[in-house]
């Protein structure tokens, strides 16, 4: 699909701002790893051979029973007697000598009555975010060649949760800016094109409303209906709409008797196009201007939360969750460095493309 003139100018101006546009391409390359976070760190293999067939436990479920264990309860695929059955095929007993099972499977020295060898695909790193890793030691433990950014105060890698934290902050993120902006935007221009009594009475509103303690209302309702991610999410939109209306307001005010606004009434225009096909454009740059702070303040909003104990449940991939723990075990300075560099970057690289994103909006400024 070819790109308008104008879009076209806007995609320059944003190419010449070559740190939102190197931000653009690393943020890019990181929230694209964190996409695929099931296949880089997991602690089920991405694809598992057994008697032949191939299954990606990934996706779906599969007990012990369907690699000829006894239980009907999930395969555990770290432990080596499911190892031996599915390496086996599930033919031979793997009670007493797993390994040294597994090594004669693979040196072809079980007869296996016709099936293939079986073997299984691991991810990168083998842990989940919730995984209990086996290491000896007192947690949190250092980093190593197992757990290279180390595991937190129970013993769960940092690696597979900063990727899963990442990728769930930046989600969280970019809906909530979505919907407030969204909201925000029609309410703003409602009030600034009509003005008046819609205007007043508006304005009364959003006064009585941001003066509402917003925090002490999520810990109320999540005490009350338990937290949930999607919970978390509308209450932050219902909360956040509006810090974009008293931008967008003043745009309108300004436009609404401009030459343009009037001769497009006198012909007939309806307010809907005049206000969203001709004068939200102008009040883009303004507005566009407020987005990293929302993006941020979101990301703030989800990290306070959960560094209070009042966010997400406390199995989920939390960023808030790993600088509580770093606050708690000052003795584990590698849980501190993650949070701090896990944000830095991730905060930095999103204000930077979006004040790429300004100046691409911003009609004074022109690609020569």
């Amino acid at each position: 699909m070819r790109l308008s003139p104008l879009n076209q100018r806007r995609w320059r101006n944003f190419k010449r701002n070559r740190r939102a546009t190197w931000s653009l391409i690393l943020f890019g390359i990181l929230f694209g790893v964190s996409l695929f976070a099931e296949f880089i760190a997991n602690d089920k293999p991405i694809l598992v051979s057994y008697r032949g067939e191939i299954r990606m436990p990934v996706f779906q479920f599969y007990s012990e029973r369907d690699y000829g264990g006894d239980f009907p309860t999930a395969a555990k695929y770290s432990d080596i007697e499911l190892q031996c059955l599915i390496t086996t095929g599930g033919l031979e007993p793997c009670f007493d000598d797993p390994e040294g099972l597994i090594a004669a499977a693979r040196a072809g020295t079980i007869t296996d009555d016709g099936f293939m060898r079986g073997w299984m695909l691991w991810p990168i790193i083998p842990y989940s975010y919730k995984t209990i890793v086996d290491v000896p030691g007192v947690a949190p433990a250092p980093p190593s060649a197992t757990n290279w950014l180390g595991t937190d105060d129970t013993k769960r890698d940092v690696t597979a949760r900063v990727i899963y934290g990442f990728r769930l902050s930046v989600f969280f993120a970019l809906i909530v800016t979505a919907m407030a902006s969204v909201i925000g935007i029609v309410a703003g221009a409602v009030q600034g094109y009509f003005g008046g009594w819609t205007d007043l009475v508006f304005q009364r509103v959003i006064e009585i409303w941001t003066g509402i303690p917003s925090l002490y209302v999520i810990i109320i309702i999540f005490a009350i209906l338990g937290r949930s991610f999607w919970l978390l999410v509308f209450l932050t939109v219902l909360f956040g709409w509006p810090s974009l209306v008293g931008v967008v307001r003043a745009e309108f005010l300004r436009a609404r008797n401009f030459e343009y606004v009037r001769a497009a009434r006198a012909l007939g225009v309806s307010n809907t196009t005049i206000m969203f096909r001709h004068m939200l454009p102008n009040a883009m740059v303004a507005t566009v201007t407020l987005l990293p702070f929302l993006v941020t303040g979101a990301i703030g909003t989800l990290a306070s939360l959960d560094f209070l104990g009042f966010g997400l449940p406390s199995s989920a991939p939390s960023l808030g969750e790993l600088t509580l723990q770093a606050k708690q075990n000052l003795q584990a300075p590698w849980l501190g460095f993650t949070a701090f560099f896990t944000f830095a970057i991730m905060l930095s690289l999103l204000v930077f493309i979006f004040e790429g994103v300004r100046d691409a909006f911003d009609p004074r400024k022109t690609f020569s």
